[in-house]
Parts: structure tokens; sequence; C-alpha cells
């Protein structure tokens, strides 16, 4: 898994990409707490379009690939 830091609010996640459509995000439990998209209106919500733009980002600028580790396919 690879750092990534949310453009918008700086908080870290770990990421690992295994296919363009397929990403995988760890939060910790304060880079949660801190995300105000996260934490809305106290409704569950399946993630934060910044930090996905965030991704998207690192990917283009080639700071984040594709997955090829077999212990990230498990």
């Amino acid at each position: 898994m690879d750092a990534v830091i949310c453009q918008a609010c700086g908080n870290r996640v770990a990421v690992v990409k295994f296919s363009p459509a397929h990403t995988s995000v760890q939060w910790s439990a304060a880079a949660a707490g801190n995300c105000a998209e996260l934490r809305g209106n106290g409704s569950p919500v399946a993630g934060c379009a910044a930090l996905r733009r965030s991704i998207d980002n690192a990917v283009i600028a080639g700071a984040l690939e594709l997955s090829t580790r077999e212990q990230d396919l498990l």
C-alpha cells in the first residue's frame, strides 16, 4: 500500500490500486474523524470525492501505480 494525501484536507490514507476501477483505501481512525465528507451529516457514505480525486491525480502523476504484488491480490 502507498500513502496518498488528500489535496483538499491533508489527510493521509493507505491506498492500493488493483485496476483503474478497483481501489482499496485504509483509513486511520484519525483521518476518518478529520474528513468532513465522511463525517457529513452522520449518515454513512461510500467514500470521499476529494480523496478519490487526489488518488486519481496521484495515478496520473505516476505517484501511484497499479499493484502487481501477489500479496495485494489475496
